[in-house]
Parts: C-alpha cells; structure tokens; sequence
C-alpha cells in the first residue's frame, strides 16, 4: 500500500465555494500541470495522462456537502486507488485543503511511483490554492 497526505494549504474563499468548484471534476483541467495530456472529463469522472507517468483517471465516489470529496481510480490505471480531499473552514473566508492518497501498489512499484504522484497531488492543492488566491 502507498498512503499519503499532501501538504495542508489554507484557501482564501468559503468552504462552500472551494467545494462547490472541486465538486466538478471539469474544473480539474485549470488545476492540471502543463505536462498532462489526453484530458477528457465530465462532471463526475475525468481521465488525464501525465508525461513520464502512466493514465489516470478520477470518478466521484461520494460527497459529504462542503467538507469531504471521495474520489476513486478511473478507468485504464496502473493500480486501483483512493483520494479523499478534506476541507476544513478556518473563517467565512478561508478554507484549509489537504488530500489524502491510499493507494495498491506492490512494493516495487511502489518505489517507481510514490515520489512522482505524491509530487503531483502536492501540485493540485497548491494549484486550487493558487486559484483562489494564495495566502
């Protein structure tokens, strides 16, 4: 298994707002770094390739309103995983965000794997971070 938690970053908008734009998962494109390709998505799924790494895909699995995002592998992917993103509201205005990342990967490819995915879902929150406006 590979688990994870990316860095805790504080989001200058409401809780709701946050949620409401990380609820729809054709939002994610802006997110993206400039090294992914192939992106296609809906609201509740979206697949994406990253240079150097294989396909990944996202779907919804559930959505507690405002504070939880569970999402789950897509499609063609190298192993089966989970991602929940948490949001916690700091003030009417602030929003703190981390994921979390468990994923079933054998150990050695775990090896391969772990530094660059844990460096890309670091990227995300800092990009949804970044969206609304860095602290």
């Amino acid at each position: 298994m590979l688990n994870f938690e990316t860095d805790h970053v504080i989001v200058l908008s409401s809780q709701e707002e946050v949620f409401t734009f990380l609820s729809d998962l054709n939002n994610y494109k802006s997110l993206m770094p400039d090294s992914a390709s192939h992106w296609e998505s809906t609201a509740d799924h979206c697949k994406f390739k990253l240079s150097g790494m294989a396909n990944i895909g996202l779907a919804f699995e559930s959505k507690t309103p405002v504070s939880r995002l569970d999402l789950v592998s897509y499609g063609e992917v190298m192993f089966p995983f989970k991602l929940t993103i948490h949001l916690n509201k700091v003030s009417e205005t602030e929003t703190e965000a981390k994921l979390v990342f468990a994923g079933d990967v054998n150990p050695f490819m775990r090896m391969m794997v772990e530094k660059p995915i844990q460096n890309f879902f670091n990227y995300l929150v800092h990009k949804v971070q970044k969206h609304f406006g860095k602290v």
